[in-house]
């Protein structure tokens, strides 16, 4: 499966879907394949909280994303994801750009169990979470 052809020239895409939520935050789609994804976001002033830190709630959207997409690594844009459930524990702060690594540890025809961690540049644990997800299989014409 090639990881590096996603791209559109009108904008990013997201494993083979246009996401403009994750536009705005800035998620930068790297791999998704093979029950694994990864995805980074940048440090920037816009995503901080009061303490200058990435923002939880930007953290746990870079979480739930990356998750989802190592649920449809199988099918990228085939399927598509609804959470179900996710549980995140904050570790340290986000002071730093941060990258996301999700894996998908067991999937069936209707749901996806995944978990992963972001960590810093300097490669400490920030977050980590567990998810579950609805498998939504997608038409070929978007409906």
């Amino acid at each position: 499966m090639n990881t590096t052809n996603f791209a559109k020239p009108d904008g990013v895409s997201y494993f083979g879907f246009e996401i403009p939520y994750l536009e705005l935050l800035g998620v930068e789609p790297v791999l998704c394949e093979n029950d694994r994804a990864v995805t980074r976001l940048r440090k920037e002033p816009r995503l901080v909280n009061s303490r200058g830190n990435v923002h939880g709630g930007a953290l746990m959207s870079l979480l739930d994303f990356t998750l989802s997409a190592a649920g449809r690594s199988h099918n990228p844009s085939g399927v598509g994801m609804a959470t179900i459930d996710m549980t995140t524990t904050f570790i340290e702060p986000g002071a730093t750009d941060l990258v996301c690594e999700a894996r998908c540890f067991r999937r069936g025809s209707s749901i996806a169990f995944c978990e992963g961690e972001i960590r810093d540049t300097n490669g400490k644990l920030v977050a980590k979470a567990m998810a579950t997800f609805k498998v939504i299989p997608v038409s070929p014409g978007g409906d």
